[in-house]
């Protein structure tokens, strides 16, 4: 779905670090700890964001920019913690062509005044079908961390799958808080 206007890709490695496993939940904390506090921030931008839309039917672009920034780097430490990646994420909203987790998404010039008051609710169909691909990831990762602690590979295909879910998440989340105006595709990819 290279059309849709949100785009989370991943890169698959061809080995991986056989102990990192064992210590990336901890390495991941500082990295928590920042995000709770950008959430926090982010109730504020969406509630300041749902008056603007409903008034102007624009998404100020500076409230715009941190939600997006806020959920790649929540892309970047999922896709981290779920053992998808070796090389630490950056402590940074900002895009990193060269970090293996990519989180890309086109500013909507206009967003229909009606949308903070029920694109949740549209969402929501698509968002428990995103949580039940979650739940298999979980799953896929608990199987992936032996198979790199004991061959230094995350299976393909499982990796793949785990992409999927969280590819569907990510949309979801975005069509919930009105950053694109493009229900998500109901395909897998």
């Amino acid at each position: 779905m290279n059309d849709y206007p949100l785009q989370l890709d991943i890169d698959h490695q061809e080995q991986y670090s056989r102990f990192m496993p064992l210590v990336k939940w901890l390495l991941v904390l500082p990295h928590y700890l920042v995000l709770i506090v950008l959430w926090i921030g982010a109730f504020f931008a969406i509630v300041i964001s749902w008056f603007a839309v409903l008034i102007t039917g624009r998404y100020p672009r500076g409230l715009w920019n941190y939600m997006v920034g806020v959920a790649r780097w929540t892309s970047r430490v999922t896709g981290y913690h779920y053992l998808m990646v070796d090389p630490y994420p950056p402590f940074s909203l900002e895009s990193d062509p060269d970090y293996p987790v990519r989180f890309e998404l086109e500013y909507p010039e206009k967003v229909e005044r009606w949308r903070p008051l029920v694109a949740w609710i549209l969402a929501i169909p698509y968002l428990i079908v995103a949580g039940i691909l979650v739940y298999l990831g979980y799953v896929l990762v608990f199987f992936a961390f032996f198979t790199i602690l004991f061959a230094r590979s995350f299976p393909k295909g499982m990796f793949d799958i785990v992409v999927v879910a969280l590819r569907w998440q990510a949309r979801g989340n975005a069509y919930a808080l009105w950053l694109v105006t493009r229900y998500p595709p109901w395909v897998w990819g």
